[in-house]
């Protein structure tokens, strides 16, 4: 009776797994760290093959043969590897990880004592890149970019004037944007609240420093305060400038006429007359009387 029970056992286990399939060991790990998949522990005398093999048919494939004591290793990339030796611990090792290493893999033994497999499943997450701004409608946009899975994005305080979209990307992560508007709000704050797997992160925005329309009032006022102090400078400048030129134009004016009043007259003189020769002077003249002497 005891064997019939057992019989019956085994072969519900059987139709289990035929129908549920093999039962997988979930692991997930960040992109970009290690993770390391283990097979039970076999002895050397008992140990006779150990194979890595990922569920596709071009995937990689590490193995090794105790009896030739030799490794092979098929579309591998040199981040995944044998983490100790494979005779005495066969476990596997990828770093850094990347979205291509997700998916199911399997580690069979082959030994003296039986064969024996053993199933994993990994997950890559992807933490988003976080931002947080405002827009000119005065609307605060929480974007977690490229993540996976998605993340969940939260406000605090709680509002019910918020609204969310997301864009799925070829590569399996996901970009999730959520709007709140604060228009007719007077917080002082909105606080974004980002939860994923890998990270949960928290941004603040000041929304009383974000308004466009103080912006624009702030801006406004600086032009005018400019463009006063403008006006107001080239019209003293003018000014200053005008009398400059009117007290030059007085100084001018007075010399003139101070000059022309000192300077005396000159008086009217007639042409200068030859000297007239008196004819006595001729009266005694006699040509006779001129000789020479030598």
């Amino acid at each position: 009776m005891a064997q019939t029970w057992a019989v019956l056992a085994a072969l519900l286990f059987l139709l289990i797994n035929l129908v549920e399939g093999p039962a997988y060991n979930i692991v997930s790990v960040e992109a970009g760290h290690e993770t390391v998949l283990r097979c039970p522990y076999v002895s050397k005398v008992s140990l006779l093959m150990v194979t890595w093999k990922m569920k596709c048919s071009n995937c990689c494939l590490l193995a090794y043969r105790s009896d030739h004591n030799e490794t092979k290793k098929s579309n591998c990339s040199e981040r995944m590897m044998w983490k100790y030796s494979p005779d005495s611990d066969p476990a596997l090792r990828i770093y850094p990880v990347n979205l291509h290493d997700e998916g199911n893999y399997t580690c069979e033994i082959v030994s003296t004592e039986g064969n024996f497999l053993f199933f994993y499943s990994l997950t890559v997450i992807v933490p988003p890149t976080v931002t947080l701004i405002c827009d000119e409608n005065r609307v605060a946009v929480c974007q977690a970019s490229a993540g996976k899975p998605a993340a969940d994005i939260s406000w605090i305080p709680t509002s019910n004037h918020s609204t969310e979209e997301e864009v799925h990307h070829p590569n399996g992560t996901v970009t999730r944007v959520s709007y709140l508007s604060w228009v007719n709000s007077m917080l002082p704050t909105a606080t974004c609240l980002v939860i994923h797997p890998a990270r949960n992160q928290t941004l603040s925005l000041d929304l009383s420093y974000t308004s466009p329309r103080l912006l624009y009032l702030l801006i406004g006022g600086s032009a005018g305060v400019a463009a006063v102090s403008g006006v107001t400078l080239c019209l003293i400048f003018r000014c200053r400038a005008f009398r400059l030129r009117k007290s030059a134009r007085g100084a001018a004016t007075s010399f003139a006429t101070k000059n022309f009043r000192s300077t005396p007259p000159r008086e009217k003189t007639g042409a200068v007359k030859p000297p007239v020769l008196s004819e006595s002077i001729y009266q005694n003249y006699n040509p006779r009387m001129i000789y020479t002497s030598y």
